[in-house]
């Protein structure tokens, strides 16, 4: 498994880029090409609504938290689907704080069977194209109950689409869907509030960032992207995390950037090796990091609010030193991550409030920007355009102008709550409700037009 031949085989596959090759109009993974959560798009509509401007909606099973992801002509996203109740004496793991025994009040699921599945969808038309059930029975652990065990984004490269449901295992099926393999990570367990970390792709092998309760089993995995065979793991000295890793390319070399409460990482995606360490945010590390104009800026939201930006490349601890390049410490949400959009990073509260910095200098060019209306937000922007959308849990969309000066420029709702990012692809915008799946683009009528309906 952790043969010589195998690691160099890794490291000659390995790209030196964060973007998976594919159409730029594709958006194949966690916050859309390269990880950032921004489109080259320009063409979607003004505005939306239940008649507006809705292409197709299709009911989906279950619940999902999954942000939908986009390859040519096929949408793939998971769910999680109530299979009745789990046998008598299945409970979640008893979880640990400084000692002591732990139970969220909001701690929930496993007393339950999920079916967790896998959809295809046809992008013209919202049709189900196939529809198949990776794992299917008791679960090992809670979640939270605003969480599903379906939150984990899928991932693409163009060949096979992958599907990770934390200890629930690591699925790889063919545009088809002929499964073509499975591998487990191993039981873990995350506080019973459930997985959010999604994979990666880096080069030939697929990275799970998979830290647990204090830290005693947190580690990286890397499995090959054709067999599922494991390649490498790696030890992590962090407590439970649910941040998805960032690829970044930094002078020629391949960075595996990864958040965290104690310490901000970066690997060798090859190899798993550390490359440099910094102290960490001392936080929950939900976020995921960021990249841009030389920088990599990892944040959370609770308990604490901080914001860092890091110059990659360094190499041992790094804390302290001219490599941490500045600090911020108000304006994050809990569980949103910022955007890096132009020149600025927009970072976004629970309720909706913007503050805009300076990418480079971490300088204030507005704090405060509201949205015309209250409300709770937890699906993380995205940019197209010269545009920030930021979704509420109530289903509405306010499209920000980008730039130092806040300007809403326009509100869209749809009729259901939301809770998952939208994705950007191929002149359309999908939006996961609470029940179904919208695709938004420009249409010549009001109202839906094509299958998919519920």
């Amino acid at each position: 498994m952790h043969s010589v031949r195998r690691m160099l085989s890794a490291a000659l596959a390995l790209v030196v880029s964060s973007v998976i090759a594919g159409s730029a109009a594709d958006w194949p993974q966690w916050r859309g090409p390269g990880g950032q959560g921004i489109s080259t798009e320009s063409a979607l509509p003004a505005t939306w609504g239940p008649d507006e401007n809705v292409a197709w909606k299709t009911a989906l099973p279950g619940s999902g938290r999954s942000q939908p992801i986009v390859w040519g002509n096929r949408v793939f996203l998971t769910a999680d689907v109530d299979a009745g109740p789990a046998p008598d004496g299945h409970a979640a793991p008893e979880h640990l704080i400084e000692g002591k025994p732990f139970l969220h009040p909001d701690s929930t699921g496993a007393n339950r069977r999920h079916a967790l599945k896998v959809l295809a969808l046809d992008l013209d038309s919202g049709a189900i194209v196939w529809e198949r059930t990776a794992y299917e029975g008791p679960v090992f652990d809670n979640i939270h109950r605003r969480s599903s065990y379906a939150s984990p984004t899928m991932i693409t490269d163009g060949a096979l689409v992958y599907a990770y449901f934390g200890p629930e295992g690591l699925y790889a099926y063919d545009f088809q869907g002929t499964l073509r393999w499975k591998a487990s990570v191993g039981n873990f367990a995350l506080l019973g509030m459930g997985t959010g970390s999604s994979p990666v792709l880096a080069g030939g092998l697929i990275v799970i960032q998979r830290d647990e309760n204090a830290g005693q089993d947190s580690r990286l995995l890397a499995f090959d992207k054709q067999t599922g065979e494991e390649v490498w793991r790696t030890p992590r000295p962090v407590s439970a995390s649910w941040s998805t890793p960032l690829v970044v390319d930094v002078d020629g070399r391949t960075e595996l950037i990864t958040n965290g409460n104690e310490f901000v990482i970066a690997y060798d995606p090859a190899t798993g090796r550390e490359l440099w360490r910094a102290k960490g945010l001392e936080s929950n590390a939900i976020h995921t990091p960021l990249s841009g104009h030389g920088l990599v800026i990892v944040s959370a939201g609770y308990p604490a609010k901080r914001v860092m930006a890091i110059r990659p490349g360094g190499s041992g601890d790094i804390t302290g030193t001219d490599r941490i390049v500045w600090t911020y410490a108000r304006g994050t949400g809990y569980v949103i991550s910022p955007i890096l959009y132009g020149d600025h990073v927009y970072l976004i509260s629970d309720s909706g409030i913007v503050t805009c910095l300076d990418a480079k200098t971490g300088d204030v060019r507005y704090e405060g920007g509201r949205v015309p209306e209250p409300g709770s937000f937890m699906a993380s922007p995205v940019a197209f355009d010269g545009k920030l959308l930021l979704t509420s849990s109530d289903g509405d969309s306010y499209t920000i102008k980008a730039g130092p000066v806040h300007e809403v420029v326009a509100k869209s709702s749809i009729d259901e709550p939301v809770a998952s990012t939208p994705a950007v692809a191929h002149g359309r915008l999908l939006l996961r409700g609470e029940k179904h799946l919208y695709c938004i683009r420009r249409t010549s009528a009001a109202g839906p037009d094509g299958a998919g309906g519920d």
